[in-house]
């Protein structure tokens, strides 16, 4: 394919695109394909001669479109929300356009300055303490990664190395090894499944305490447990705290789970992959207090921002935790600049990383903090109206209201039936 080819592939795409988003509305949202179907309606081998992209292009129609899920759809109301918006996919189009590969600073400056400069906007934005930022004098700041099933288990790990090396610090009288086997960490019940798998793939129990009736973990529950914990010869190390719960948008209380993580040097995580983004409206801001005890949070702009998928926030208080769990240095990676930029290949899992910060850029710039904020209080403001209608059939009854989340149940149903 060349240029020429290119231009009219690509008009041909963004056509195609928006052709889709106006039709959606009347797109039946789940496909009627069974497991398999698309084995039958390609051939069993890649062909031989290249083919048009015309051909291809209609090919994306006739067979692929059938088997997707719109997310988008109005009718959809299933998972989560997915964010989206057209500066969005121009971000990520251009993001693949130029195919650089971010492993370091010199091998393409602009995605870490860019990044640096998001990641300082969009703290700024949610009202996070200055020492989180990278504009800060301090070591904390910020990094974009996948989602947030990806950062808790890279924030886990930061807190298993930096309890390690302090408990080694201390010249006790355990192993490494040792350590790592008594390492065990918390959360609620109402906590997503990646907070568990977190600790499976770190190896460190995730032990989830129940919540109260409303979904809340209680600080009271959470130090019974580490002290239940410590005299079975146990160590604390990792507690996520959940700023919107996957079943009923709850939040857990920073001010009560701070001080005790303080007192027990233990790693406080902050989970608001969803509900973070309310952050941007200062009315919604009391629901993060204590957030200063955090070490690490975390929200997922690419849920309710407006930004396409993957785009998950991090900052750390500390970043030297990250660099420390995560550092492999190789002289095929050196270059003259080290110290003078963040170097986001130690804190993060894999190596290379994409330009996700210019979707990011995109939607703040083109939507400005007013129009995002304007978003998420229609969001709000629709789910509060979707309550109040609900409360006017006297079939249902809604169980809870927070946010953009509305959960309701069939009236009269029995005790082992009630799921919201």
């Amino acid at each position: 394919m060349d240029i020429g080819e290119f231009r009219e592939f690509g008009k041909a795409a963004v056509d195609y695109i928006a052709d889709y988003f106006e039709t959606i509305r009347d797109r039946q949202v789940m496909p009627d394909v069974k497991p398999g179907y698309l084995e039958d309606l390609i051939p069993k081998d890649a062909p031989n001669n290249g083919e048009s992209w015309q051909e291809v292009l209609q090919d994306l129609d006739r067979i692929i479109m059938p088997g997707i899920t719109h997310w988008h759809s109005p009718n959809f109301h299933a998972f989560y929300p997915s964010a989206n918006s057209f500066p969005g996919i121009v971000g990520e189009m251009l993001s693949a356009g130029f195919g650089c590969i971010g492993l370091s600073w010199i091998a393409s400056p602009a995605y870490t300055e860019l990044e640096v400069v998001t990641m300082n906007w969009l703290g700024k934005m949610i009202g996070l303490p200055e020492e989180f930022l990278n504009c800060s004098d301090g070591p904390g700041g910020g990094i974009i990664q996948g989602s947030a099933s990806e950062v808790t288990f890279i924030a886990l790990l930061a807190a298993k190395e930096r309890k390690v090396a302090e408990l080694k610090a201390q010249n006790t009288t355990l192993t490494e090894s040792e350590i790592k086997g008594k390492l065990i960490a918390y959360s609620s019940d109402q906590s997503n499944s990646s907070v568990e798998k977190a600790g499976l793939l770190g190896s460190m129990p995730m032990r989830l305490l129940p919540a109260d009736e409303n979904g809340i973990l209680r600080g009271t529950v959470l130090a019974k447990a580490i002290e239940e914990d410590k005299r079975k010869g146990l160590i604390p190390c990792y507690v996520v705290a959940n700023l919107g719960t996957t079943p009923t948008c709850a939040f857990d209380s920073l001010e009560e789970f701070g001080p005790i993580c303080q007192k027990e040097g233990i790693w406080l995580h902050v989970d608001a992959a969803y509900a973070g983004t309310a952050f941007v409206c200062p009315e919604y801001r009391y629901l993060c207090r204590g957030v200063e005890y955090a070490d690490s949070f975390n929200f997922n702009p690419h849920k309710w921002m407006l930004v396409n998928f993957d785009c998950s926030a991090m900052w750390v208080k500390n970043a030297k935790y990250l660099v420390e769990a995560f550092n492999v240095e190789r002289i095929y990676l050196e270059d003259a600049h080290k110290g003078m930029a963040p170097e986001y290949r130690h804190w993060q899992i894999a190596l290379g990383r994409r330009f996700r910060a210019l979707k990011l850029w995109f939607v703040m710039r083109i939507y400005g903090v007013e129009g995002i904020q304007k978003h998420v209080r229609h969001h709000i403001s629709l789910a509060k109206h979707f309550s109040e209608l609900v409360g006017k059939d006297n079939r249902f009854e809604v169980c809870s209201l927070s946010m953009g989340l509305v959960c309701f149940r069939l009236k009269g149903m029995t005790h082992s039936q009630k799921h919201c």
